[in-house]
């Protein structure tokens, strides 16, 4: 079949797997059916025919070897003797002729009696007569097409004296063969309807095994299982029955410190993951949630739970994922929350010098009432003014406020160099990423000056003069001791309790992202300095 003829009958099919299956099945079923119908139907001709003619011959042979026949063909009227035993022969045998003749073939017995003692027609005695041999043929008689079966009949001293001829009509056989085939189409018919059922069972089996879904429907959920698989931060790992792995992301792939999803398809989960348990669940254990599980030397939170199928359990997944990852963004989400409960406290302490103001008031001190208002806006608006004039950028300008008046909580001096400017910020700069640096770097600042002996002082300096921005931490606290100066930026270091030390990894990494830098010298007020540099275009 070529290539086109495969596309017009693909053409011809419906688009439903069902019906394809269905049209294909039965396509399959009902060809093979025909042609074992029609290769059966021939063979039943071919061996019905060879059947009727040995017959026929075996008649002959049995006819010619009778005493009163080789005793009658050598006289001269036998006619009435070898027609009344070739009559009674036929009709036991069920043949349709059986015709005597003599060396001259001349007929002595026929069905049809005004035919005797007339020449034999067909023109297929001379074999029998002239050589003596004994064979089938196929020849039109007086009667129509028969098969025949022709025996010479011999004399005692072996000279040919006669000639037999047993027949069958074509037009008979093929009724016979006619039957044969009606009984092999009408089984044909059959085997062709249950194939069509057959068919449809399967198709309907087949179809519920893939849940009703289309080839194409198939191949769009695998496509996009795999996408959402692999975008998924946390690491994803499936066993079957056997406890073996079947499903692995790139994220588990990059966890479990390996190269290739090869090393893991098709291992067994205890030596891909051990320590998870997840065989357990394939025997109804229990499942786990946000446990602790060390994976190569790192801690893992892990989730397991069981697949179902019609309520039995034929798999297992587990999702893990790093604890500290989990502790940076517990540790952003402190901040934020931070940043709202002293937004609330700004919010309620100057909700009450409100109220003082409006006492003072309405009690007649104006004076008072106007000696509060300028002490408690005298700084503050000069901060304002400064930021709106050296840092003309809201977000950034909200969180510096911010910061000043949490360190008014903290009874902190939160200084900003009067120098200080931020004007060219470029606009594709992360301005969430320099608030996390700036954000954990005063925070830090903050605690170490709570730390400190004396004073409690915070400084902070900015400058966008030339191709960096650059910025300028210092504190009072009791510095940082040079040792520890490379493990500082190292997730989980802490010097801190009740801390997980995620603030300067989350620095570093957003300078990383930013291609900015970041070094730690010694503070005039006593503490640590640390130095950002961030460029305004990027470093390739």
């Amino acid at each position: 079949m070529s290539v086109n003829s495969a596309k017009l009958i693909a053409s011809w099919l419906p688009n439903s797997l069902k019906a394809r299956m269905i049209c294909l099945v039965c396509l399959l079923v009902f060809s093979l059916t025909l042609v074992a119908g029609g290769l059966y139907t021939a063979m039943i001709g071919e061996v019905l025919e060879d059947q009727i003619g040995k017959r026929a011959l075996q008649v002959s042979r049995t006819v010619a070897q009778i005493p009163l026949v080789k005793q009658q063909i050598v006289k001269e009227h036998p006619e009435g003797h070898l027609q009344s035993l070739a009559e009674q022969i036929r009709r036991e045998v069920g043949a349709e002729f059986i015709v005597i003749g003599n060396r001259d073939g001349i007929r002595f017995s026929h069905p049809k009696t005004d035919r005797l003692g007339k020449k034999m027609v067909g023109g297929d005695n001379a074999p029998a007569l002239e050589r003596g041999e004994s064979y089938v043929s196929r020849a039109v008689g007086t009667l129509g097409p028969s098969i025949r079966g022709k025996v010479p009949i011999f004399a005692e001293d072996g000279s040919i004296i006669g000639v037999v001829s047993v027949g069958y009509l074509q037009e008979n056989v093929r009724g016979i063969i006619y039957d044969q085939q009606l009984k092999v189409g009408a089984l044909e018919g059959v085997l062709v309807v249950f194939g069509i059922l057959g068919a449809v069972s399967i198709s309907n089996r087949f179809k519920r095994a893939i849940f009703g879904l289309e080839p194409e429907q198939i191949a769009r959920l695998l496509t996009e299982r795999e996408t959402i698989i692999d975008s998924i931060r946390e690491g994803i790992v499936a066993i079957d029955r056997e406890a073996q792995v079947t499903v692995v992301n790139r994220q588990a792939i990059d966890i479990l410190g390996k190269d290739s999803e090869a090393q893991v398809i098709g291992q067994p989960i205890r030596d891909v993951l051990p320590g998870a348990k997840l065989s357990r669940i394939l025997s109804g254990g229990e499942q786990r949630h946000d446990q602790e599980l060390e994976v190569n030397d790192v801690i893992m939170l892990i989730n397991t739970v069981p697949m179902l199928e019609k309520g039995e359990i034929i798999g297992a997944v587990a999702s893990f994922r790093r604890r500290d990852e989990l502790d940076i963004l517990a540790k952003q989400f402190s901040q934020v929350k931070g940043y709202s409960e002293m937004l609330r406290a700004q919010t309620h302490e100057y909700s009450n010098k409100l109220h003082t103001i409006a006492g003072l008031i309405q009690t007649d001190h104006n004076r008072e009432a106007l000696e509060l208002i300028c002490q408690e806006t005298a700084g503050y608006q000069g901060l304002i003014a400064f930021l709106a004039k050296a840092v003309p950028y809201p977000v950034l300008a909200a969180f510096i406020i911010g910061k000043y008046n949490h360190a008014q909580e903290l009874r902190i001096e939160f200084e900003i160099d009067p120098d200080s400017q931020l004007k060219d910020v470029p606009s594709e700069l992360s301005r969430e990423k320099l608030v996390t640096i700036l954000g954990n770097l005063i925070d830090n600042a903050f605690d170490a000056a709570l730390q400190g002996e004396n004073q409690t002082k915070v400084k902070l300096s900015m400058t966008d003069a030339g191709n960096d921005l650059v910025f300028e931490i210092e504190d009072s606290g009791t510095g940082i001791p040079t040792e520890r100066s490379e493990q500082i930026f190292k997730r989980g270091f802490t010097t801190k309790q009740n801390d997980r030390g995620q603030g300067l990894y989350l620095v570093e990494k957003a300078l990383k992202d930013l291609g900015g830098q970041i070094t730690l010298g010694n503070s005039d007020l006593g503490g640590a300095l640390f130095s950002v540099f961030i460029p305004k275009r990027g470093r390739n």
